[in-house]
């Protein structure tokens, strides 16, 4: 069996070439295959040597016989892979990385001379420097070489040896007439399987262009999309009718032949950031989208009825209602006729009348969510959605994602798809601010960002979203003191305050005592019980720093102690029950008991009190089950884990057996005040 040397420069180009002479000469001829990297033997004798390169000549000098017979080969692109480069756009700008500028230069060359001109080649190899910015390198096989801050990386395989290398080497073997035939039928089934994996993609990008054009044109809305020299490439059945315009006749003929209003012309060719504009086309007013795609020069525009529009907006205002995104309260729901509330009923309707922000102060207790709510339901948005958030009952972080809402992938535990927040969710509606002199400043930054540019962006976004909402914010604070301090932001403070409300404390209009008391006594299971007018009179000396709250609880105190159905004397609380210092002592404690907690903490509280309300045993597996619906889902171990740290807080009791976990009464106020601040 005749023999042959090759001998390359690395171990990939050897393993590479070998293949190809194996695959091209058969069993004909045996090859000894050797690369410069991995060392060479001492000397050739009486040989045929190939060399891979003539850039390896110095490397073997001396280690072949004058009595070899030596080809230095000449190489070409791989025909395996060399479709990959059919498919970048003509003008494309790559970096073409190889091991010695030599032989990437040579490379370079090879392909601009086989007709692969449409791409702008730039060489690079190691120690070479990069002056501009590339999206794409193409290389040998050298994918050490690539800088890794090219995205896209084109393998176009090793180098092969080309035809006219490999007749020679017949030919100095006198093979000629025996393989001849065979190298060739070789090379054009290689050129036939090219030519069959080209054919079979056009035939796959053909099914998809098909495919894309069934879905673009069963969209309702128009879409458009032209180059850079405002040809249309994109008509599409929907734009059609908008436009009376048929699409057969738009495709290839510039914006300038197809649309006539002259601003409509200007948006789409002069804007360069995306955005909207209002217009009119044949009769049908539009809103009209556009945004660019860089990489591809291309202007894309989408057209939506403003008809549609509306209604699709209106449809989802609904469903937000049905949700329970409703003002639950009236003023008839606001108990009272001293002359002091009944004034402030009547300030608050007004108010109600207007789209201008509004600044509620008052006393804990003293009823701002029922004046916002009312206020919502005597308003023009009476029929959009009311949402409220408590910021003295949440964490900073789920805070934020609640108002905000946040993008897929924004944190670890993020729906898939994202979260719509408050603000989204109120749009055409109102939102209540409850304790809003309780938000960090972080939050405050982003409220005013609201509310100057009337436009939110989710956490993790970057799109603003156009938001039509309107504000009711509360507080129990002195905002002005606090500005003074500098906790409070002077500008967002005139934001929130365009309108203002004032609620009396209760010690204020202590004449409402009977009617709130009687309300009171209705409302709960003992609703003939009779409360002797020495009682009242005894309640109307009280300070009643907890106002109407404190009022209720100490009615149902007194239900609860009375005996045969009469309240006396007897039953009213002792003076520390409303002793001043107490509570503001259990107001601190109130206020700064969810404030340490972590969102998994404020989860599994939800999860825990939820349970119980509906009578279910709250378990692990219970309580994993429900931090899966929310946007941070807990292993089982997670949740033993938080379970510990919430029962050192004191606010759960891990119980024996199947007994699950109970709120304590501490826990029950904390998980109170968490639903009362998501409702």
């Amino acid at each position: 069996m005749k023999e042959l040397v090759l001998i390359c420069g690395t171990k990939e180009t050897k393993k590479a070439l070998t293949t190809q002479l194996n695959d091209i000469l058969g069993n004909s001829i045996h090859i000894w295959s050797y690369s410069i990297e991995e060392g060479l033997p001492q000397q050739f004798e009486n040989q045929l040597v190939v060399l891979s390169s003539y850039l390896i000549e110095e490397d073997v000098e001396g280690r072949i016989s004058s009595s070899c017979d030596v080809i230095v080969a000449k190489r070409t692109v791989n025909y395996e892979y060399i479709d990959q480069l059919f498919f970048l756009p003509p003008g494309t700008k790559a970096l073409y990385v190889n091991d010695f500028p030599a032989s990437t230069t040579d490379a370079i060359h090879t392909l601009m001379k086989l007709g692969i001109d449409h791409i702008e080649y730039y060489p690079y190899f190691p120690n070479a420097s990069i002056e501009i910015t590339f999206d794409v390198a193409i290389t040998p096989g050298e994918l050490a070489f690539v800088p890794p801050s090219i995205p896209h990386v084109i393998d176009i395989g090793v180098r092969l040896i080309d035809i006219s290398t490999i007749y020679q080497i017949l030919q100095q073997l006198n093979l000629v007439n025996e393989l001849d035939q065979d190298v060739s039928e070789k090379y054009i089934k290689k050129i036939i399987e090219l030519g069959q994996n080209i054919a079979e993609f056009n035939k796959q990008t053909d099914h998809l262009n098909s495919h894309l054009k069934k879905v673009v044109n069963g969209v309702n809305d128009g879409i458009l999309a032209f180059n850079r020299d405002g040809k249309i490439t994109v008509f599409n059945d929907g734009l059609q009718k908008m436009t009376s315009t048929p699409s057969a006749y738009a495709l290839q003929k510039s914006i300038h032949t197809v649309f006539k209003n002259s601003s409509l012309i200007d948006f789409l060719l002069k804007q360069k950031e995306s955005n909207d504009a209002y217009f009119t086309l044949d009769d049908i007013d539009v809103v009209v989208h556009r945004f660019l795609l860089e990489s591809e020069q291309t202007v894309v525009a989408t057209f939506k009825s403003v008809k549609d529009t509306i209604a699709i907006e209106n449809a989802a205002r609904k469903e937000l209602i049905k949700k329970g995104y409703i003002a639950k309260y009236r003023f008839a729901d606001i108990i009272g006729d001293s002359s002091i509330i009944s004034g402030t009923k009547q300030t608050a309707a007004k108010l109600a009348r207007t789209n201008l922000a509004v600044l509620i102060q008052g006393e804990s207790g003293t009823g701002k969510e029922l004046f916002a709510s009312a206020i919502h339901n005597e308003s023009a948005r009476k029929h959009g959605p009311f949402l409220a958030v408590n910021f003295s009952a949440l964490p900073e972080d789920l805070l934020e994602s609640e108002l905000f809402g946040y993008e897929e992938g924004a944190f670890t535990g993020a729906k898939k798809g994202g979260k719509q927040g408050i603000f989204e969710q109120g749009h055409g509606g109102t939102i209540f601010l409850d304790e809003i002199g309780d938000s960090s400043p972080k939050l405050q930054a982003r409220l005013l960002r609201v509310l100057q540019e009337k436009e939110v962006r989710r956490v993790g976004g970057t799109k603003n979203i156009p938001i039509d909402v309107r504000i009711i914010a509360a507080t129990n604070c002195d905002l002005q003191s606090m500005i003074t301090e500098g906790t409070f932001r002077r500008d967002l403070y005139h934001r929130l305050k365009v309108l203002y409300l004032e609620l009396p404390p209760l010690r204020k209009r202590t004449g409402d005592l009977p009617i709130l008391m009687e309300r009171f006594i209705q409302e709960s299971e003992q609703p003939d019980v009779y409360i002797q007018p020495q009682v009242i009179e005894a309640l109307s000396h009280y300070p009643w720093y907890g106002n109407v709250r404190e009022l209720k609880n100490t009615v149902e105190y007194m239900l609860a102690v009375c005996d045969e159905n009469e309240v006396t004397t007897d039953d009213l609380p002792s003076n520390s029950f409303f002793e001043l210092n107490d509570y503001q002592k259990d107001q601190n404690q109130s206020d700064s008991s969810l404030e340490d907690f972590g969102m998994d903490e404020v989860i599994l509280l939800s999860g825990i009190y939820a349970l119980t309300k509906q009578g279910v045993t709250p378990s692990r597996k219970r309580l994993v089950e429900f931090t899966e619906a929310s946007h941070t889902p807990l292993s089982e171990q997670q949740v033993r884990y938080r379970l510990e740290m919430l029962e050192e807080k004191g606010l759960v009791m891990k119980q024996k057996g199947r007994g699950g976990t109970k709120l304590t009464q501490k826990g029950y106020v904390a998980a109170e005040k968490l639903e009362l601040a998501l409702s």
